[in-house]
């Protein structure tokens, strides 16, 4: 079976008549015909009911019909793909950015692929990062910016950085001049945190089950914008300090680093294996990186750089 075989079988198919397929391919007949034979040899099983009118797929007809789309799609993307590999890459990418690092990651990345891939339209979803792992591994989205990633089969991922919760809260708080609290302190005060499953949630819930803690939990909230003006409001919680950098500068906030022990996770950038962009994903993907780790030296993003795939010898990077 090859290529030609695939695309005589799947025309002949879709005209329903060997004679119309011969038309349309500028072949003759008694060789598509003979093709076919071939074919069906190979296999063991018959592909065409003639009768006549012309043909009709068998069920294994259909099925192969079916694969030979596939195929035939997959090494057009891919000589596609080739041809473009010396341009710049273009078309939409979908990137998906957890509600914690989207407020400030998306200006600085929007910015950076305006001046680096003029032609690549970036789409930015914000979700929570299970409907995000599930998206970008169904292809939904292209790419994606996920905390404590699992492996699958249908990603390509590439390690960026480790990050630490903080207890925030309000300057005016009683612990906002503490250079530290411990976990089982923080874990007294009224919490304000967003509800299971949501990953900052599972990895506090998580800490305080190994050290044998009960939280304090005065209100569950899924909203980054809500818990910001519960702590405007005098409330406490557990969560990262990026996506409240902004009140952190102006002094309104105090980002207290918890110890004994020290909850933490790791972001990766993942790049979905069925995406249709292949090159301007891939991309958008390095680019994604590039952002958030350029964030980190600068002191925007209060986070520990992880060594790069491309720093890692034997393991392969996004690109």
């Amino acid at each position: 079976m090859d290529l030609r075989q695939l695309r005589y079988f799947l025309q002949i198919a879709e005209a329903g008549s060997f004679s119309r397929a011969a038309e349309l391919l500028h072949v003759a007949q008694p060789s598509l015909s003979q093709h076919i034979i071939n074919l069906e040899e190979e296999l063991g099983v018959p592909l065409l009911i003639r009768h006549p009118r012309g043909v009709t797929p068998t069920d294994f007809g259909h099925l192969l019909s079916e694969h030979a789309r596939t195929i035939l799609r997959d090494v057009e993307r891919s000589r596609h793909s080739m041809l473009n590999a010396g341009e710049n890459p273009s078309g939409e990418v979908t990137v998906g950015l957890p509600t914690s690092a989207c407020r400030g990651l998306s200006v600085p990345l929007i910015a950076a692929a305006a001046r680096q891939y003029p032609s690549i339209s970036i789409h930015i979803v914000e979700a929570m990062t299970g409907s995000l792992e599930e998206w970008v591994q169904a292809g939904r989205i292209d790419v994606a910016l996920l905390y404590d990633r699992r492996a699958f089969e249908n990603l390509e991922m590439n390690d960026v950085m480790t990050e630490e919760l903080r207890l925030i809260v309000q300057a005016a708080h009683p612990l906002a001049a503490a250079r530290a609290v411990t976990f089982r302190e923080a874990s007294t005060l009224p919490l304000v945190l967003p509800a299971t499953p949501n990953v900052i949630r599972s990895l506090v819930d998580r800490h305080a089950i190994r050290s044998d803690l009960e939280l304090n939990i005065a209100l569950n909230c899924d909203s980054l914008a809500a818990i910001t003006e519960l702590v405007h409001a005098g409330h406490a919680t557990l969560y990262p300090s990026f996506p409240m950098s902004r009140e952190i500068e102006r002094g309104e906030f105090v980002a207290i680093p918890v110890v004994d022990p020290t909850p933490k996770w790791d972001l990766s950038v993942v790049l979905s294996k069925k995406t249709s962009n292949v090159r301007a994903a891939s991309a958008a993907a390095q680019l994604v990186g590039e952002v958030a780790r350029n964030l980190v030296r600068c002191g925007k993003w209060d986070a520990q750089l992880r060594r790069t795939a491309r720093e890692r010898p034997g393991l392969s990077t996004l690109t």
